[in-house]
């Protein structure tokens, strides 16, 4: 995945939003507010990109231990509900894909119901 097909992946997810909080090189996608998926730039442009997603602290730690060359626990995020997936092939886009969308997930269901159904009735 590059990082065109990563952007396009996640701004096409219903009411997600790209965003720069922090700084210049940290693109944030969030949606209704709540942050899903984040990456440095500049990793990407030097040739080690990598994501941070959110996700199921059990989970999470399984993902550790199934690919402890390509995930681990969260840059600069809480260790317990973040990863920081390295882009070195070892996993496919499809699995990538999968890891965002658990990562969405996780923030739509932790909405409040006024905002999840805000969500669903946004074009």
């Amino acid at each position: 995945m590059d990082i065109e097909s990563y952007r396009e992946y996640c701004i096409n997810k219903k009411g997600a939003s790209e965003t720069f909080p922090f700084d210049e090189d940290t693109l944030v996608f969030k949606v209704m507010g709540k942050m899903f998926a984040l990456s440095s730039l500049t990793s990407w442009e030097e040739g080690q990109p990598r994501i941070n997603l959110k996700c199921d602290p059990e989970k999470a730690l399984q993902l550790r231990t199934d690919y402890p060359d390509s995930i681990f626990p969260g840059y600069h995020m809480s260790k317990v509900h973040w990863n920081t997936i390295v882009m070195n092939g070892e996993l496919n886009p499809k699995q990538l894909k999968e890891f965002i969308d658990d990562s969405y997930t996780l923030i739509i269901s932790s909405l409040s119901k006024k905002l999840r159904e805000e969500l669903k009735s946004s074009d």
